[in-house]
């Protein structure tokens, strides 16, 4: 979420503030945000008001002579600040400007990060992911759970169950001897059809054979990581990052080369380019494109193709993550980075767990040129999926009810956001920081003072609630003062309680170096 502290006033006579008179370094500044500064002052000053429609992106273009993709740009940035809200088929309309309380996560030093890690014993830290994440669900299971502020999925209530339940029913209907019948190789025939076809949103292009059904993401990536690594390779990843990755890698005997990442625009490709010119031991990359996780963010089109290629150029797989991507606010589908894949040089892995249904458990990777050697892994580790949940699941996504679905759930995926950054906006110590997401359902908060989250995190499932500390999303000490916080569940007066609770808690932490 932006910071909204200082706005320009009108100039005389009422009329919008000049584009060219937003401060010294607007002509350094990228033209959308010139424009979007330009637009947000309007707001600030009266010249827009509450409920008035924003100029349509046709009419940015030509007022402006701009590029479609700039306006689109100028109203998502607004929108992410809360000064605009969307409206299905009427276009963007003016809201009343939130508190101004919280300011935007710290974009990384790479300089520094990038010195830090040219250190070998720093660049191939390793181990005890493990540890932590046992002690974390050690100390959850002390307690009951009232709130819990720290999973990554939506409440049973935003997935569409009894449509589910229907389509099972059809599906034994047609094929009653379904549960005591041998299960078919590579996963269902009409669900790998289904994904392929939905893949083309994306911008992939995909055959049905070149899908192999999982056990959610995490067997993905896990298949993934075992076609293309051996014991005592590394790893680079972003930081930070999803710790069920980091545990992913160390079981399989692998070194995390933690690389910088920016909260507002994904991996850092400059540091990654340094890294392999660094570290030629590099085997693979893992990266989240695509609102990231922890941090909620998004790679931009051309930092995805960049990336695309300086692996390629490498001649080092990237393996993405693609679990969120479908969850992007608005009406057209984030692309992957393997649309720009032309060698099959990128393994794509995703779920359906976050977006259709948690209980079935699925996912899927396409395995690009390593396509048969994580087939054969497949069968030799887990055999293949159990037919019942993949033919519910095709039997669903092949109607327009899967759309209907899917665009309610990203609007309500929003609202809880949007409702959940205002309530630590206004309850949290100044100083707190975090980013707005333009999709899912997390929130990475950065505590201010860099308060310590432990103390905070143990003292909160005192009293039942359940966050996830910022040291699960890195082998190293970065993120002790930070926590992912989820909005999976419908904005309520508990969770509102909670979030309440967590802030007098945080009130009684100081900082560190504090007596």
């Amino acid at each position: 979420m932006a910071a909204l502290l200082h706005s320009t006033p009108a100039p005389p006579g009422g009329g919008a503030p000049s584009l060219y008179s937003v401060g010294p370094d607007a002509a350094a500044a990228p033209l959308y945000q010139r424009l979007a500064s330009h637009y947000r002052q309007a707001i600030h000053a009266g010249v827009l008001a509450p409920g008035e429609r924003m100029p349509s992106v046709r009419k940015l273009t030509l007022l402006h002579q701009v590029s479609l993709s700039t306006a689109l740009e100028v109203c998502h940035r607004l929108e992410d600040e809360g000064l605009l809200a969307a409206k299905p088929r009427s276009g963007y309309f003016v809201q009343q400007p939130r508190r101004a309380t919280l300011v935007p996560l710290r974009e990384p030093d790479i300089g520094a990060a990038v010195a830090a890690a040219s250190d070998p014993l720093d660049r191939t830290r390793y181990g005890g992911i493990h540890h932590k994440v046992s002690d974390y669900v050690a100390q959850c299971e002390r307690f009951s759970m009232v709130t819990n502020l720290a999973g990554a999925y939506g409440a049973p209530e935003v997935y569409p169950g009894a449509a589910l339940q229907r389509a099972a029913t059809r599906v034994l209907r047609r094929a009653p001897e379904l549960l005591v019948s041998a299960v078919g190789s590579h996963g269902d025939a009409n669900l790998r059809s289904v994904l392929a076809r939905r893949a083309l949103s994306a911008g992939m292009r995909l055959a049905p054979e070149e899908i192999v059904i999982t056990y959610g993401c995490t067997e993905a990536l896990h298949l993934a990581l075992r076609a293309v690594t051996e014991p005592g390779d590394t790893v680079a990843v972003e930081s930070p990052t999803y710790y069920g990755l980091l545990q992913t890698i160390e079981s399989l005997g692998l070194r995390a080369l933690e690389v910088p990442t920016s909260p507002a625009t994904g991996l850092s490709v400059e540091a990654l380019e340094l890294a392999f010119q660094t570290h030629p031991a590099i085997k693979a990359v893992v990266a989240i494109p695509n609102l990231h996780n922890p941090l909620g963010c998004v790679m931009p089109d051309e930092h995805k193709a960049r990336l695309v290629a300086l692996c390629e150029g490498a001649g080092v797989p990237l393996i993405e993550d693609d679990t969120y991507g479908t969850l992007a606010d608005g009406d057209t589908q984030l692309q992957a980075a393997k649309a720009w894949d032309q060698t099959g040089n990128v393994i794509y892995c995703a779920s359906l767990r976050k977006t259709l249904a948690p209980g079935l458990r699925l996912g899927w990777v396409a395995g690009g040129r390593w396509h048969a050697r994580i087939q054969m892994l497949k069968y030799a580790q887990s055999r293949y999926n159990e037919a019942l949940a993949q033919m519910t699941a095709a039997e669903f996504m092949q109607t327009s009810a899967y759309d209907r679905h899917i665009m309610r759930l990203r609007q309500q995926l929003k609202t809880q956001r949007e409702q959940t950054a205002e309530a630590i906006g206004t309850y949290f110590p100044a100083g707190t920081r975090l980013n707005l997401p333009k999709g899912s359902m997390m929130l990475w908060v950065e505590l201010p003072d860099q308060r310590p989250v432990q103390p905070v995190f143990l003292a909160a499932l005192k009293l039942g609630i359940r966050v996830a500390p910022g040291t699960l999303f890195s082998n190293t000490s970065r993120y002790d003062h930070y926590m992912r916080i989820c909005c999976g569940d419908p904005f309520s007066k508990r969770v509102d309680g909670a979030l309440r609770q967590l802030a007098g808690l945080l009130n009684g932490v100081g900082g560190k170096g504090a007596g």
